[in-house]
């Protein structure tokens, strides 16, 4: 899941590119296809194709069962193909004239693929449009239209080795709500031996800070970029603070690949990390106690940063009823609530919350900042921007914010004219 996720900030930036070199899709169809009477729908008797990028195996067994047995209660064949570089095998069907009909795209593809004409508006017509909770649905949304139903999703919380609490003497009357508390207990934390505080070194963890202090890059529908406001100024501004005097260190700079392996490794006390942290601690560090909790309010309240993908659907897929309906089938609560309990990722839609967090009581935190969690930035070319942005927050310690905030500014504002 770790991987899943990080592929907005790393692949992203190659598909972001990639999309945008493709040339407008058409809509002509397969021939033996027709639209549909009802929604304008192209309907045949094709088999539908499935293209996912898995984070390993129990994710892919999850989707080919759950995509078989829609088959075979619709008498419609489909099957499943767990792509080895999504982004690059995306770009190629649809380049090639020949896409999946339904597959897993990310926010950052979005807008590039959208704008040319190549996915089908089809969030609307969702019998379950209302379910899903708001912001994803903000996240899939280009120029006013629902394009995709949001699969899944990921929010930040706060990790806390217990057995390193303990030892700190603190208790769970400790536990950090503010910014304040935040840096006293990651100072209690630290010690020779770790850090109190271990993160990645970039957007996607830092940016939790940023939501707190009432910023993000851009605003909510990605139209306007907000990267230099004074929330993300004073969001920097904290971290640099931590960092100064030592109790919170960048992943990489304590000799890990990222806040989870620090974590795990005991070479941080805390981390701020999305759920899937879970399954690694589970199959890398079993023997590390730790509890979640959601992440300390800061100057404009509770704030974290939300990842997710959608179910695309091709403009030129011969049988989009059929995948409309594969969807619906896909983002159903007894099949998310099946992903989740098979790979960990929480329902996209707000009807599975209760029985989800029944069957994941250590894990509520992570549902509850749903409910305030932010997106990243989903216009074309952002991935690419935030790239930098994160190349320049590796040396935030010794930079001042402002300016690393300007130029990000003076970035993302290029890409919106």
């Amino acid at each position: 899941m770790q991987r899943s996720t990080s592929r907005w900030l790393v692949a992203g930036a190659l598909a972001a590119v990639g999309v945008l070199t493709l040339s407008a899709c058409g809509s002509g169809f397969s021939s033996g296809s027709s639209a549909s009477p009802s929604g304008g729908l192209t309907s045949s008797n094709k088999a539908l194709t499935v293209l996912i990028g898995s984070s390993g195996d129990a994710e892919t067994k999850a989707v080919n069962s759950a995509v078989a047995d829609w088959a075979t209660s619709s008498g419609t064949k489909a099957t499943v193909n767990a792509a080895s570089d999504l982004n690059q095998q995306l770009a190629q069907g649809f380049s090639s004239g020949k896409p999946a009909d339904v597959f897993y795209l990310s926010t950052d593809a979005l807008a590039g693929y959208a704008s040319n004409g190549s996915l089908l508006a089809y969030g609307d017509q969702l019998s379950n449009k209302s379910d899903f909770y708001p912001s994803l649905v903000k996240s899939f949304t280009y120029n006013g239209k629902f394009y995709c139903a949001p699969k899944d999703f990921s929010t930040l919380a706060l990790e806390i080795n217990t057995d390193m609490w303990a030892a700190a003497g603190l208790t769970d009357a400790d536990i950090p709500t503010t910014w304040d508390q935040l840096q006293t207990v990651a100072k209690k934390l630290t010690t020779a031996g770790h850090v109190g505080l271990g993160i990645g070194g970039e957007y996607a963890r830092i940016g939790a800070f940023m939501t707190e202090a009432g910023g993000n890059l851009m605003n909510a529908d990605s139209t306007k970029a907000t990267a230099n406001s004074a929330a993300n100024v004073t969001a920097l501004d904290y971290a640099k603070k931590l960092m100064t005097d030592g109790s919170l260190k960048y992943a990489k700079d304590l000799g890990a690949g990222w806040g989870g392996e620090a974590f795990g490794k005991g070479l941080a006390a805390m981390t701020i990390e999305g759920n899937w942290i879970t399954g690694g601690m589970q199959a890398d560090y079993p023997s590390i106690k730790y509890k979640v909790v959601q992440l300390p309010a800061g100057p404009a309240g509770k704030g974290t940063l939300q990842f997710t993908n959608c179910w695309g659907i091709a403009a030129d897929s011969p049988n989009q009823a059929a995948a409309l309906k594969l969807v619906e089938k896909l983002t159903s609560a007894s099949d998310q609530l099946a992903f989740s309990k098979a790979f960990g990722p929480m329902p996209s839609i707000q009807s599975a919350a209760s029985e989800w967090k029944k069957a994941n009581p250590a894990l509520v935190p992570f549902l509850d900042a749903a409910s305030y969690a932010k997106g990243v930035p989903t216009a074309k070319g952002a991935a690419d921007v935030v790239t930098d942005f994160n190349s320049k927050l590796e040396t935030l310690a010794t930079s001042d914010p402002k300016t690393i905030l300007d130029a990000t500014q003076t970035n993302l504002q290029a890409l919106l004219k």
